[in-house]
């Protein structure tokens, strides 16, 4: 399979990875521009682009999606592309010169949960199950016909960064085994069903306060395990007469009740602790 790779943060990288080593390598690796990173603004490279300089792939890294760079990928000349959180809006343009298309791979049971946040967003929900999509992309946001997909069970400890990891070994299994046979024409698409559709929004900083006086404990539990690390979790607790800032990174289940066991106060490193909420 002759294929370009569209794929930026970890989620990206494990699929990329698992294709790789799979011996399914793709022609090129395109991700978004290295970044200034953490408190101090070192420039750091996307996990796909670690992952591709790691096997010697070509890594191409546009800051815009411009006919100067479809012309360059159109050089290539894949059969298909592949996109996974590339993080870039594509053009009906770009989307219109491989032979094949742009096949995405989102990690949720599409129409559900379109967008950039379905992982953290089927954890806040409570859902107990999820899933990954193999779908053709469109210009609209997820809403291509859909190629396959696959459902799992969400545990009851799964955090952001477990649940991610697992869906991507999901996606790249349906890579591996549907693709090819889509591209010989033998499974075909299906619609999506427009009235299910739900959306997901971006978090940000606001979205990660918790008040223990208000707020009912499973959604604190919740946002722990779908909000860490980023945009991250935090309260304000009262300690030597100041109202402090602390960090809540971990929690599970103990008997029904919801703990937290490892929270960070401001200008402090982590520490473990028992917190019932």
């Amino acid at each position: 399979m002759n294929y370009i790779f569209f794929g930026t943060p970890e989620f990206a990288a494990v699929i990329l990875e698992d294709l790789i080593r799979s011996g399914c390598v793709p022609i090129a690796v395109v991700c978004n521009p290295d970044k200034p990173s953490g408190r101090k603004g070192i420039i750091t490279s996307p996990h796909t682009k670690i992952i591709a300089e790691k096997y010697t792939i070509p890594v191409f890294q546009p800051d815009t999606l411009n006919e100067q760079f479809i012309n360059t990928m159109k050089a290539l000349k894949p059969e298909v592309c592949l996109v996974a959180a590339y993080g870039k809006i594509l053009s009906k343009s770009l989307l219109a010169f491989p032979p094949r298309g742009f096949v995405g791979i989102h990690p949720s049971l599409l129409p559900l949960y379109r967008g950039a946040t379905p992982i953290q967003s089927v954890l806040l929900n409570g859902e107990k199950e999820t899933g990954v999509a193999l779908f053709m992309l469109d210009e609209k946001v997820d809403h291509g016909y859909v190629i396959k997909m696959e459902t799992i069970s969400i545990d009851p400890e799964e955090t952001r960064l477990s649940l991610e990891e697992k869906l991507a070994h999901v996606g790249t299994k349906l890579v591996l085994r549907y693709l090819p046979l889509w591209l010989k024409g033998e499974i075909k698409e299906s619609t999506q069903d427009e009235s299910r559709a739900t959306f997901t929004k971006k978090f940000v900083t606001e979205d990660g306060f918790v008040d223990f006086k208000r707020d009912d404990p499973e959604i604190i539990f919740r946002k722990i395990k779908a909000l860490n690390p980023e945009p991250g979790v935090f309260t304000f607790i009262e300690k030597n007469g100041m109202k402090l800032r602390v960090k809540l990174l971990e929690a599970r289940k103990e008997n029904n009740d919801s703990v937290i066991t490892k929270i960070q106060w401001e200008g402090k490193k982590p520490e473990a602790t028992v917190m019932k909420i």
